[in-house]
């Protein structure tokens, strides 16, 4: 018998976050360790009179690839991913790596060049997604290989999904539409504001988001969910920030990252363990030493870190920022072939000014 939360994880992901309509053409990506989800979300679509074509991969796939290819293998564009994102209308992505180490041994002179060739396909998602043309939505099946990596029993890492996902409630979409309008009230005191100011222990950064837009994360493009962010103005990020929790690049943790900032580019970094690969991927190209998003996570329920990015950038009281791509519809102008994640919590000694009155403190907004 499937776990009823696959069916409701599956009507999410396909009425809420997607939002399938008839004729709409959707990729599934996925592993084939997350085959109980792929069949409830490709019965799903059919229901809603979408057209589901299956993208999917075995277990091992990744590091059969970087083992073998050779560079022209490693540096080809895969052609189905390709005309998936640049004609049909929807993808949905189902994170679940038995093994989410596997890469960790690759070196950082291959992920770049896996990275350039994944480039195009990073560039429709994000253009193509700024007007919806094109509706992405990513998510998790837990995988004893999560388990592992989150410390946690299968069963119990199932259970942390799930709740985070809302999918053990009745009506989890009715709560994901009540988290939009929380935020979206979040957003309106933010919005039309110039410069935010970030100081705690592990920071001291200062940006603008003079004429950017935030956008409202509320399960459209992320399932589980739960923040805010925008594209700082890209020559306005300057200071310091020391982020403590490990920033995890295709397997590979990278712990301890310390950041400098003038003018908005990365001027110094440093990191405790696996500094190079730190330091490869800020020489990817010029927009990677520049931030192309600032988010503040709200989801208060994911309580614990999982060394997961999907679930983690969402923690309450914390923020992120991405060196790399920006997204077009928040004003980024950032453009780079890679999208990096980097977490800093803020529930001690930390505060966050908005034109120089305090809005946030301790991990906290104070409206």
């Amino acid at each position: 018998m499937t776990d009823p939360r696959i069916e409701r994880l599956a009507k999410i992901l396909v009425e809420h976050s997607a939002q399938i309509q008839p004729g709409d053409r959707v990729a599934i990506e996925a592993t084939i360790a997350a085959e109980p989800l792929v069949e409830k979300l490709y019965e799903e679509i059919l229901r809603h009179g979408g057209e589901p074509y299956l993208l999917l991969s075995t277990s091992n796939q990744e590091e059969i690839l970087f083992r073998t290819a050779g560079e022209a293998q490693l540096q080809a564009t895969p052609i189905f991913h390709k005309l998936a994102y640049e004609q049909f209308e929807s993808r949905i992505r189902i994170h679940s790596a038995v093994n989410p180490r596997a890469l960790s041994g690759v070196s950082p002179e291959k992920q770049k060049l896996r990275q350039k060739a994944m480039a195009p396909i990073l560039e429709a998602q994000m253009r193509r997604g700024a007007d919806r043309s094109f509706k992405w939505v990513t998510t998790l099946f837990p995988t004893i290989g999560y388990a592992i990596e989150a410390e946690s029993s299968l069963r119990e890492f199932e259970d942390f999904v799930y709740r985070a996902c809302h999918a053990d409630q009745e009506d989890p979409i009715a709560f994901w539409k009540q988290v939009e309008e929380t935020q979206k009230r979040i957003i309106q005191r933010l919005e039309g504001h110039d410069r935010v100011v970030l100081q705690g222990p592990n920071v001291d950064l200062s940006l603008s988001i003079k004429g950017r837009k935030f956008m409202n994360g509320a399960g459209q493009n992320n399932m589980p969910d739960g923040e805010i962010y925008t594209g700082p103005v890209e020559d306005s990020v300057n200071g310091w920030v020391r982020f403590n929790y490990p920033a995890i690049y295709n397997g590979v943790m990278v712990e301890g990252v310390e950041l400098t900032f003038v003018n908005g580019k990365v001027s110094s970094a440093r990191a405790d363990k696996n500094q190079a690969l730190l330091l490869e991927m800020l020489e990817t190209d010029p927009g990677a030493r520049y931030v192309g998003e600032f988010a503040i996570g709200l989801n208060y329920e994911i309580d614990r870190f999982s060394h997961n990015i999907l679930f983690d950038e969402k923690i309450g009281g914390s923020f992120h920022l991405a060196l790399g791509a920006g997204y077009p519809e928040t004003g980024s102008k950032n453009r780079s072939i890679i999208h990096w994640d980097m977490i800093c919590g803020m529930k001690e000694d930390a505060e966050i000014l908005l034109d120089g009155e305090i809005i946030y403190k301790n991990g906290q907004f104070l409206f």
